[in-house]
């Protein structure tokens, strides 16, 4: 019989029974523990594949140890960075486990940046050592001078002048096990990965151990990812998307990890059917170009269970072609701040809440702010989208000014999107705030005329941007890109669009390229699209 509650009691509180044990914290475990563990339960079930190679669990254990002897007898330890560059390739999840494995952070640099911009993000990060493949490692060298890395370890047999192979350094570590691994908390930082910087210098942001931890369940718990799932991902692994989308919550469930150099619609297409892949992640325009491919119509996509997307919205006309394939297509919205994923959209609510990102995801709040910072309850009222939870970063790496712009003194992220959420609490982002085109004084969100000049038939692509206008402030202007043998003028478009969009709202400028610039995640770059 329960005990009367005493005046002294909180409700909320656990009785103090006597003999009952203390409350303790709930566990976070840091990545390298985790794997082990995973890796201890499941040691001959397949991990990674890659190419014509497959990976068990052990194996991957025991090359992340490898690699933490390589990086330890080089001089890295707790707290230091180490940087990777190459494309995809299960060594740069060696390179992440190995690090955790010793306190110390990883760095993945985008492989697509020039080596200016990589040099920025060498000198801002100054990472320790520096691991990278055969075909970046030019790229390095002609900026070499410039940086504070102390170690330069080539991927493969074959080295350069200047660089350590990775065999080589493993050979020599064979018999050698690193020093027991020094206890993480969740604030330990684990990986410092930086933004895209479509609006400016990137900035690193700093992902914890539990960020990752709450990240893998909020992905485990939405997407039902358990270990006999085959996951494909094609994406970059430099970023929350390829990285944390559905790559960390497999493994850390003991799922297969089918992984792939870069994206490659046919070799999509073979690797679902091959593998009997059950679930991948995508960006719209992936699932586009894959539905264009000649291949599409004749693939076996029988074993795929899901499909999850993310990075812009999703056009109805992409959604209801895999939905006539039987596929079904989970849509979310994430950033580099938030390890990923802060609401999603089941493939239930698909139709009904077109356009929406879905709710909030099981251990992340999201709120929306008005300009003083309140929290706005109307529905249908926009305002910047704020998170807080576990999966929201640290900080910003060497920028408390900047951190202390992004939090406010509730812990909230403010992460600059303007949203807005419907009676039923479904979130639909609408724009960056930089974004927003201000023309004689009307908000004109980009998205929502993308969405509608996506709808013309001779449109392939289009991204709307604001350019300076004497009379209205900034003017509205489509950069677009046309399908085979279609032509376009600003005349036929302003008729289209004046069909569904107010006055001051449709182009006044049309802009024919032969594609939009995008970033290696799939977004359009409209600061290249601005500058241009």
């Amino acid at each position: 019989m329960d005990r009367p509650l005493s005046a002294g009691d909180s409700p909320t509180a656990a009785p103090a029974w006597p003999g009952a044990r203390q409350s303790v914290p709930a566990a976070v475990l840091d990545l390298a523990t985790w794997l082990r563990r995973v890796a201890a339960r499941y040691p001959k079930r397949p991990a990674i594949s890659f190419g014509a190679s497959t990976w068990t669990y052990a194996t991957l254990q025991d090359k992340v140890e490898r690699m933490a002897c390589v990086l330890a007898q080089g001089g890295v330890g707790r707290g230091d960075r180490a940087a990777y560059l190459g494309l995809n390739d299960p060594h740069m999840l060696v390179t992440l486990f190995a690090c955790a494995r010793l306190g110390a952070v990883l760095v993945p640099l985008n492989y697509r940046l020039s080596a200016p911009e990589l040099a920025f993000i060498v000198r801002d990060s100054s990472p320790h050592t520096l691991v990278a493949d055969a075909e970046h490692r030019p790229a390095i060298e002609s900026v070499r001078g410039e940086l504070p890395v102390r170690r330069y370890i080539a991927l493969g047999a074959d080295a350069a002048p200047g660089w350590e192979s990775l065999a080589s350094a493993e050979s020599a570590c064979a018999a050698t096990s690193p020093a027991p691994q020094p206890a993480l908390g969740q604030d330990d930082v684990a990986l410092i990965m930086y933004t895209s910087g479509t609006t400016g210098k990137p900035k690193g942001a700093m992902l914890t151990h539990g960020n990752f931890w709450s990240n893998n369940i909020n992905a485990q718990h939405a997407l039902g990812l358990c270990n006999t799932d085959v996951v494909l991902n094609y994406s970059p692994l430099f970023h929350v998307g390829g990285l944390c989308g559905v790559t960390l919550p497999s493994l850390q469930a003991g799922g297969h990890v089918v992984l792939q150099q870069r994206w490659d619609a046919g070799a999509v297409l073979d690797a679902i059917a091959r593998h009997r892949v059950t679930v991948s992640t995508a960006v719209p325009s992936m699932l586009l170009f894959l539905s264009q491919h000649a291949g599409f119509e004749a693939a076996d996509l029988s074993s795929l269970r899901s499909l999850s997307v993310g990075g812009s919205p999703m056009p109805e006309p992409v959604l209801a072609l895999y939905e006539s394939r039987g596929i079904p297509v989970i849509q979310g919205f994430g950033m580099t701040e938030t390890t990923s994923t802060v609401s999603l959209l089941t493939a239930d609510r698909a139709r009904d809440k077109l356009g929406s990102s879905g709710t909030g995801v099981l251990l992340c709040e999201i709120r929306l702010a008005d300009v003083d910072g309140r929290t706005i309850t109307a529905p249908n009222v926009k305002g910047e989208l704020c998170a807080r939870g576990g999966n929201v970063m640290l900080g910003y790496w060497q920028r408390p000014d900047a951190t202390a712009a992004a939090f406010d003194g509730e812990g909230w992220f403010h992460t600059g999107d303007i949203a807005y959420m419907d009676a039923e609490g479904f979130l639909y982002v609408c724009d960056r705030l930089k974004d927003m085109v201000i023309s004689g004084g009307e908000n004109v969100y980009p998205a929502e005329v993308e969405s509608v000049l996506f709808q013309h038939p001779a449109i392939a692509e289009a991204a709307v941007i604001g350019a300076p206008d004497e009379q209205w402030g900034e003017r509205v202007v489509a950069v677009v890109s046309l399908k085979p043998g279609a032509e376009l003028t600003l005349e036929a478009l302003r008729a289209f669009a004046r069909t569904q969009l107010a006055g001051y709202k449709i182009p006044r400028e049309l802009r024919i390229v032969d594609a939009l610039p995008r970033t290696s995640t799939g977004k359009v770059q409209k600061t290249a699209l601005r500058q241009a």
